[in-house]
């Protein structure tokens, strides 16, 4: 798995930088009411994203479990809260919108995705909107080769499969309200980068945890044609969930 407190320095210049932040920042933005005034940023990292969730009356707090992130988001003038996305410092009912971008994927356990939608769902004021990515790893790598190697091994299903996420929306009180799609730039992957990814660690989300040997699929991707050439950029899902 990745440390993200090690990995804080150099993260957003690995993810696409400024350009894939703008786009998700926009992309959040478009499905928020006009007059939301409040808005949380679960898991919101080094802040690149949440410090672009900016429009006149809107307020933007962060929140993240990783001491290396949230020193970053602080950094971009993020005012951010160190805590799980499981368990909100928020007493119920207390902001207008809540966002996770790039989250949900990363909680391997369907427990722990259903217990951060919950939360959601729970500060959320009557007619606030919930907004997060899903389907994330099915984005990348859409009909190249790469793809066609991780699909022997990876997972039957996706934490954050976006029927799995309605359903833990429905449970906690929220009815779909809209999508948006959008370019992760910069993301187009080598199969020798994903390579390197699978033997540190970085696609445990991805990877179906029973019998999976990343050396193994590591060296498969190694045998592909052009290995340092980035396959096309992946397209991103937000899904959109108002609180009744």
């Amino acid at each position: 798995m990745v440390d993200y407190d090690s990995e804080a320095d150099a993260y957003d210049a690995t993810r696409g930088g400024v350009p894939r932040a703008e786009a998700a920042a926009q992309a959040v933005l478009g499905l928020l009411p006009h007059d939301t005034a409040t808005l949380l940023d679960l898991g919101c990292g080094t802040g690149i994203v949440t410090s672009r969730l900016d429009r006149p009356g809107l307020r933007v707090f962060g929140l993240d479990a990783s001491p290396g992130m949230a020193r970053m988001a602080l950094g971009r003038g993020v005012p951010v809260a160190l805590a799980s996305a499981t368990r909100l410092p928020l007493a119920d009912a207390r902001v207008d919108a809540v966002s996770a971008v790039w989250l949900l994927h990363l909680l391997c356990d369907p427990g722990a995705v259903a217990a951060v939608v919950a939360e959601a769902g729970r500060v959320l004021r009557p007619g606030g909107v919930f907004v997060t990515t899903v389907d994330k790893d099915a984005g990348h790598d859409v009909g190249s080769d790469v793809d066609a190697v991780l699909a022997a091994y990876r997972r039957a299903r996706a934490s954050d499969e976006a029927d799995a996420v309605t359903a833990y929306a429905a449970s906690a009180g929220l009815r779909p309200a809209g999508r948006a799609r959008f370019r992760g730039h910069g993301q187009g992957r080598t199969p020798n980068a994903v390579a390197q990814g699978v033997l540190a660690g970085r696609y445990a989300s991805l990877l179906e945890p029973q019998g999976t040997a990343p050396a193994e699929l590591a060296a498969r991707l190694g045998t592909l044609p052009a290995p340092d050439t980035p396959r096309g950029e992946p397209t991103y899902e937000l899904r959109a969930f108002v609180r009744t």
